[in-house]
Order: structure tokens, then C-alpha cells, then sequence
């Protein structure tokens, strides 16, 4: 069984996300930034993208790989639990992005290549991350940390546990539970004052 993350989750803030996007714009890798906290990819998915997962008619993408460095080798690895095997639907927007990052690949079959035009390195994705952080004066967070921060806004907006489980591709919602209990105490808190607030009114 997968253990629950025990390191401190660091989440940006809307506010943050803000600076962080006009920064990572000015730095050129927007669109990779931006998809993974579209969708909740972890790293090594994200790498793992080639367009032939993109259906931009039916605005979806499909999990299929992950990129691993292993023996210093950039490589294309197999998905971790079949729960990770998954396609996740896109906004309007993600997809206008994609359409950008197309014009942007050239021949590269992968979504996000290399200047080689191999899959990137999930090293040199994570200097990027603390670059454009750095230059946006935001804290330091780790790329999975952007995989917490859309669980968190997502499930904060209002989208119930199990729906947020299966697009960031957890065994059980209530794993995702035990994650993100933080987040979903304080939904419970809210729906407390809120029936609060009817039944006082029936009374």
C-alpha cells in the first residue's frame, strides 16, 4: 500500500499563482507549469507526455508513461499502479495552452522535449521550477508540491474527494482523504456553520 506523504506540504496561493505564471511566462516554460497544475500530473508523467496522449477534439489527455532518470539515463518508465493509467479531461484553456506548446515542439513526439528533442530530464524541470520561484519572489516548494497545490484548490472550490483522487490518479479516495485531511476538515467546518445557519432559520 502507498504511504501517505509525510513531508510538509507547501501550497502557492492564488495570489501566488499569479506572479509564478507571469514569471514562468517571461522565462519561456508557462505552458509546462501551467498544465501540471491543470491537471495534477506528477513530474515524471508530466515528462512522460507525448502528443499521440493529446485528443485536442475531445479536449483530453492520457497517462500512459512516466520519464526516470535510472543509472544517470533519462528513461521512459511504466506508471507506478494501474490507478495511474488514466485520461483526464481538459479545460478550454489547457487546451488553447497545449495548442501553443504544439507550434512551440516542432517534430518532437513528446509534449515537453528536450533541446534535443528527447523527453526532459525531471532534474533539469525542478532548476526551472526554482528559478522562475526565485525570480518571482516566491518560497521555495518542491515540483510536487504544484500536484498539492491543484488537489488543494480544487477540493477548496468544491470538488468532492473522489473526483480529485482519480484525476491525480490515487488507489483510493481515501487516501486522498488522509493527504489532504487539512483541506477537507476545513470544508467540514463550513458545511457545519452552514446547516448551522438553515436549521437556525427553521427553528
Amino acid at each position: 500500500m502507498p504511504k501517505v506523504e509525510h513531508k510538509e506540504m507547501k501550497t502557492l496561493t492564488a495570489d501566488q499563482l499569479s506572479a509564478f505564471f507571469h514569471e514562468a511566462r517571461d522565462s519561456g516554460v508557462y505552458e509546462l507549469y501551467y498544465l501540471d497544475l491543470a491537471t495534477g500530473l506528477r513530474r515524471g508523467e508530466l515528462l512522460g507526455l507525448k502528443w499521440t496522449d493529446v485528443d485536442f477534439e475531445h479536449g483530453a489527455v492520457r497517462v500512459q508513461r512516466a520519464i526516470s532518470r535510472q543509472n544517470g539515463k533519462v528513461v521512459e518508465a511504466p506508471l507506478k499502479t494501474k490507478n495511474a493509467y488514466r485520461t483526464l479531461p481538459l479545460s478550454a484553456d489547457a487546451i488553447d495552452v497545449l495548442m501553443h506548446q504544439r507550434r512551440k515542439t516542432g517534430s518532437s513526439e513528446w509534449v515537453f522535449p528536450s533541446p534535443t528533442g528527447g523527453p526532459m530530464s525531471p532534474d533539469s524541470v525542478l532548476h526551472m521550477l526554482q528559478r522562475v520561484l526565485k525570480r518571482a519572489g516566491l518560497p521555495r516548494i518542491r515540483f510536487h508540491d504544484l500536484r498539492h497545490t491543484f488537489a488543494t484548490m480544487a477540493l477548496q472550490n468544491g470538488v468532492d474527494v473522489k473526483t480529485v483522487s482519480s484525476m491525480l490518479g490515487h488507489y483510493s479516495a481515501g487516501f486522498t482523504l488522509d493527504t489532504y485531511a487539512h483541506v477537507t476538515t476545513d470544508a467540514q467546518l463550513k458545511a457545519a456553520q452552514t446547516m448551522g445557519n438553515i436549521l437556525s432559520r427553521a427553528v
